[in-house]
């Protein structure tokens, strides 16, 4: 089809194209990625619709500022190597973000067609010109000036990856140290494989390997070796703190140390960064097999929690959160997604104990039905429990997804940076600078737990405002 030369009557005329998927029924037994991710021709006619704005709000509504107005009319034109060129350079982890950030709350719920029609797709083909330039080896960019500066960046998560990323092409000697045995952070542990496989992570992480930045893994900062030692022993002229926040909040009711009860962050370490998804794997991972699960919470992590669960041979997969579907902080898109392979969201419904047996292994869970009251600080309903309304559901697993704190250690080993009361560490929110000079901090560990593209952004932040000051120094 001949895109070009058309009106933008006849482009608002285009209906957004759908993102192709796996079969609900045969996707919830396997983990192989579900979004299958547009053809040529799908992606140029969803780029088609795109009305070139003058002043685009999508580039304004993207938190890592990717230059949308410029590489998804080139789609549309089948430049395909200059559009990529434009999303490597704005975008360290392009084909992540495609598959993972909440567009729809960002780019695209900005996006003029919004008003009147469906938004341009800009995730799915964000995703698409990502995936065409890393099938073909990546996109060249032109290699920097050497500086002479030196930058510790502490996690390998979003925040950490995008912001060595931005030093290295900056001309910084940059090493990133990571606590775990790979790279990624929530990417890597917290993220299944059917929304976001591994070889795609790993091609990211390599891509950012190949602009000089060096690696450490199995290197926590604040037990071997702290701040202090990387700006001053080893003579980092600056760090940058992207640590995340993967620490998980309790219930904090009776049986939560039962046999069969875990954190959504325990069980998808082990599956994901662990591997426990692959056939015969001999992670250590409670048998799911033919047993009624149970996750606790409504957002992004409890539905990738649930749907694991499905995978590993549930029988049921239930959702219980304690307000409404409508109030679920979860993409629509998974929720969406999960219910096509069969989860079960049962709303309005609070755990008040987790009942065992003799053995201490979870047998039950003790509910209670909430009804809506009063709107509380988060402009939505607060949940109230209905007197009189408990009763059991029998369960063989529990999964609590209702959020994460920081890891307390760079608190307790680093006591000239402030941290709030949550301890989320205190920055400018312009710069990411914190209370002690030369530290700069970013992503979750100062948001709490956030989204990737939120930390990336950050991340980004905080590269510019270390060039800057780095070179002012010089």
């Amino acid at each position: 089809m001949t895109t070009t030369g058309l009106s933008s009557k006849e482009r608002m005329a285009i209906p957004r194209q759908p993102m192709p998927e796996q079969d609900p029924v045969a996707r919830g037994r396997t983990f192989a990625e579900v979004n299958l991710g547009y053809e040529v021709e799908t992606a140029v006619l969803e780029a088609t619709r795109c009305l070139a704005c003058r002043r685009p709000p999508c580039v304004a509504g993207c938190p890592v500022g990717v230059r949308i107005d410029e590489f998804v009319p080139l789609i549309a034109t089948r430049d395909f190597a200059a559009a990529a060129r434009i999303v490597a350079e704005d975008n360290a982890l392009a084909a992540i973000c495609g598959r993972v950030c909440p567009q729809e709350a960002q780019c695209e719920g900005v996006c003029v067609l919004e008003r009147k029609h469906r938004s341009v797709a800009i995730g799915n083909l964000e995703r698409f010109i990502a995936d065409w330039d890393r099938e073909r080896g990546g996109s060249e960019l032109s290699p920097p000036t050497p500086t002479g500066h030196r930058v510790a960046v502490v996690g390998a998560g979003p925040a950490g990856l995008t912001c060595a990323a931005d030093l290295a092409r900056m001309g910084h000697e940059v090493t990133i140290f990571e606590a775990l045995h790979e790279p990624g952070g929530v990417l890597a542990y917290g993220i299944p494989p059917y929304r976001l496989p591994r070889d795609v992570v790993d091609a990211e992480v390599g891509r950012i390997r190949e602009l000089g930045v060096s690696l450490e893994t199995d290197a926590v900062i604040g037990m071997a070796g702290s701040i202090d030692d990387l700006l001053h022993a080893e003579g980092f002229d600056a760090v940058f703190v992207g640590s995340g926040a993967g620490a998980p909040r309790f219930l904090d009711i009776p049986g939560e140390d039962l046999v069969g009860v875990s954190t959504a962050n325990e069980f998808l370490t082990r599956v994901n960064l662990m591997k426990a998804y692959r056939p015969g794997a001999t992670t250590p991972v409670y048998d799911l097999q033919g047993a009624r699960v149970a996750v606790f919470g409504g957002g992004n992590t409890a539905m990738d929690a649930v749907r694991t669960a499905l995978r590993l041979g549930a029988s049921d997969a239930m959702i219980m959160y304690r307000r409404t579907i409508e109030d679920m902080p979860a993409r629509r898109e998974e929720i969406h997604h999960a219910e096509d392979e069969g989860v079960q969201l049962m709303t309005l419904l609070a755990p008040i104990e987790f009942i065992g047996d003799d053995e201490g292994r979870l047998t039950a869970v003790r509910l209670v039905v909430m009804a809506q009251g009063e709107p509380d600080s988060s402009g939505r309903r607060r949940p109230e429990p209905i007197p009189g309304s408990e009763f059991i559901e029998e369960i063989q697993a529990a999964i609590v997804a209702i959020g994460n704190d920081p890891n307390p250690i760079l608190r307790r080993t680093t006591a000239d940076l402030d941290h709030t009361s949550r301890g989320t560490i205190v920055v400018d929110p312009e710069s990411g600078a914190t209370t002690k000079p030369g530290v700069f901090a970013g992503g979750d560990i100062v948001t709490g737990g956030a989204t990737v593209i939120l930390a990336m952004g950050a991340g980004r932040r905080a590269a510019r405002e270390i060039d800057e000051c780095l070179r002012a120094d010089a």
